[in-house]
């Protein structure tokens, strides 16, 4: 029997069917945001630089761990979406299984690896000596609770693709809220300070992933996971990995990037450092909107391409690209505007604040244009576009970024490392822009074939 999320995915109005699945998912990720600022705000309680910069070095941590669970759930949420729309759910179920226990042995071997060699990874990601006992502190107990971030990113993006974003987005919200309300009690009552807030995260994530898991227990999914499924091919593993590895790279970039942007702070002080973390929370807020209306867009575009159905891919971009561009430009004004008013709420310290005001007026000055970005991007992936997907991947944090953190500080100091991303972001908007030309065209040449071919009939 047909499922109805399968039945709104094919006809309901293109509007009516985003903003269901993007609603529930920019509920849950804006509440994971929320918790992340929430987060810092109890670190900054505890008045300290080097707690509050501590943060920000394991912020490429977090970024590695969501590379693991980003690939094999958004590489497999993109094939989910398409062999739905060819109505094949037995291989879709195989993919699902695939891509969950092959995640489950990476985030083991990831544990084991990561506990062993934290110090010289702390290192390498721009801890000073002051940052790093703490650093140590929280990143052992983040490190150690892995796996259930990447199993939960994992099964958040296939529901997701079978458009149960209601599920998915509670799920965020769950471990989020959750997190919010641990914080204060485990670093202030049980007196466990900064490990008291990679605590509060770990157990959200264990709690939220469990949630997830009910589901596909259950069977309310369309698509289970089964050991009996589990089949790893060449063939599945190239149904994964053609989506898996652009993001892959896109999160793994992201995280070197970070470490790159930290290292290049660090003879500027703790202070440099801390402005940056809170920057980075604070940008993640809007952020998340984007991304949950991003993740509201694919499964129902990737669906409408596996039914072959192109007028409604052309309309789903027309109309995110629309909503996002709207909402990108009202937060960048609110936050450029405020900037200083939201770094006080962080830190008190006078030169933290002075910096992370720099730091973030920079980096919203590109927000109205990454709506376009996102949607194109999501698009590529939606599509099964290996190549362009990587193209973006790589572009943003590789060609671009790698080369102007390098440079940027030498020729304009602090102001150079604070300006390194948003001119990255410039330049991948370009690029974005010359290859939506292309797909546009591309779209609108195979939906007029196939409306001339109708007209014929």
């Amino acid at each position: 029997m047909e499922h109805k999320r399968e039945i709104m995915l094919r006809e309901a109005p293109v509007n009516k069917a985003i903003t269901s699945m993007a609603g529930p998912a920019i509920i849950g990720m804006m509440v994971s945001a929320i918790y992340n600022i929430v987060d810092t705000f109890f670190v900054g309680m505890l008045n300290d630089t080097a707690s509050l910069g501590a943060t920000t070095v394991l912020f490429p941590v977090f970024m590695l761990i969501s590379a693991v669970g980003m690939t094999f759930g958004m590489g497999s949420a993109s094939a989910i979406s398409r062999k739905l729309g060819e109505k094949r759910r037995e291989e879709a179920s195989q993919v699902a299984s695939t891509a969950f226990f092959t995640t489950m042995g990476i985030a083991v071997v990831f544990i084991i690896l990561g506990n062993i060699f934290i110090h010289q990874l702390l290192s390498l990601f721009g801890a000073t000596e002051s940052i790093l006992a703490k650093a140590e502190i929280y990143g052992s107990v983040i490190i150690s609770g892995s796996i259930f971030q990447m199993l939960n990113m994992n099964m958040n993006n296939m529901l997701r693709a079978e458009g149960a974003a209601k599920v998915s987005g509670a799920a965020l919200a769950i471990g989020a809220i959750l997190n919010i309300i641990l914080d204060p009690l485990y670093m202030f009552v049980f007196d466990l300070g900064l490990a008291g807030a990679a605590w509060a995260t770990v157990t959200g994530q264990v709690v939220s992933t469990f949630f997830l898991a009910s589901f596909f227990v259950r069977r309310k999914t369309i698509v289970h996971i089964d050991p009996r499924k589990f089949h790893p091919t060449v063939s599945t593993y190239a149904q994964i990995m053609k989506i898996g590895i652009p993001t892959f790279l896109r999160q793994a970039l992201n995280s070197f990037a970070m470490a790159m942007l930290t290292n290049a702070a660090a003879p500027f002080g703790d202070s440099a450092i801390a402005a940056i973390g809170i920057t980075l929370r604070v940008v993640m807020m809007p952020m998340m909107v984007l991304f949950g209306f991003s993740q509201g867009f694919q499964p129902l575009a990737g669906y409408a391409w596996g039914a072959k159905n192109i007028s409604r891919v052309r309309e789903a971009v027309k109309f995110s690209v629309k909503w996002t561009s709207i909402f990108a430009i009202s937060a960048a004004v609110i936050l450029f505007t405020g900037a200083g008013l939201i770094m006080t709420a962080f830190s008190k310290d006078p030169e933290v604040v002075a910096r992370g005001t720099l730091s973030l007026r920079l980096n919203v000055v590109i927000m109205p244009f990454l709506g376009f970005q996102l949607i194109y991007s999501f698009l590529y992936q939606a599509l099964g576009r290996g190549r362009p997907s990587m193209l973006l991947a790589v572009a943003r944090q590789g060609f671009f970024f790698l080369p102007l953190v390098l440079i940027m500080p030498r020729i304009f100091g602090l102001t150079g490392v604070y300006s390194a991303q948003p001119v990255a972001d410039v330049l991948t908007l370009a690029l974005t822009a010359l290859l939506a030309v292309g797909i546009s065209g591309e779209l609108k040449k195979l939906d007029t074939n196939k409306n001339d071919a109708v007209l014929k009939n």
